[in-house]
């Protein structure tokens, strides 16, 4: 009786350790999103916009460094890329402050900004880790009118970025 408790035991965990190492792992607790000006993202957890997932998890929108897409290249958060989504358009002037809200710090390469596929602004870090709230000051000038600006977080540590994307009317 008791050998079979022990073999009873040891097969269940046995079977406990590969279901874990059979497991997806998951994605990072991680990350961060532009929450002023609000973000499409912003705009889904806010309730402004009826968005899909992504309203849960605004922080979330991550994909490989390189993208220029809102969504990250994330399939998950698809409506993030479409420019007819009712999203609400911040008016801003030619230099404009974007808060980041960070849900987790990562040691940080660039932080960088653009418009129509055009690099406008970036900021390097260098490798340090940010604090969860902070602002940048980006130069805008040289645009005006409705634009959207694709905010880009390059991780230093990591082949990946985290993506907001944020409509404006440039005045």
């Amino acid at each position: 009786m008791k050998n079979n408790k022990l073999r009873s035991t040891g097969a269940v965990a046995a079977a406990s350790v590969l279901i874990f190492a059979l497991m997806p792992a998951g994605t990072a607790n991680a990350h961060g999103y532009v929450s002023n000006p609000a973000s499409r993202q912003a705009q889904c957890a806010a309730g402004v916009v009826e968005c899909g997932d992504i309203r849960w998890e605004p922080q979330s929108v991550e994909g490989p460094k390189g993208l220029m897409s809102c969504s990250g290249g994330n399939a998950r958060f698809s409506e993030l890329d479409d420019d007819n989504y009712g999203w609400e358009v911040a008016n801003v002037g030619t230099n404009a402050a974007f808060d980041w809200t960070l849900t987790v710090t990562h040691a940080t390469s660039t932080w960088e900004y653009f418009i129509d596929g055009q690099l406008v602004d970036s900021f390097d870090e260098g490798g340090a880790r940010p604090p969860s709230n902070f602002t940048h000051n980006v130069d805008l000038s040289g645009y005006s009118g409705q634009q959207t600006v694709l905010a880009r977080w390059n991780v230093a540590d990591t082949a990946n970025a985290f993506y907001a994307c944020v409509d404006v009317n440039i005045t």
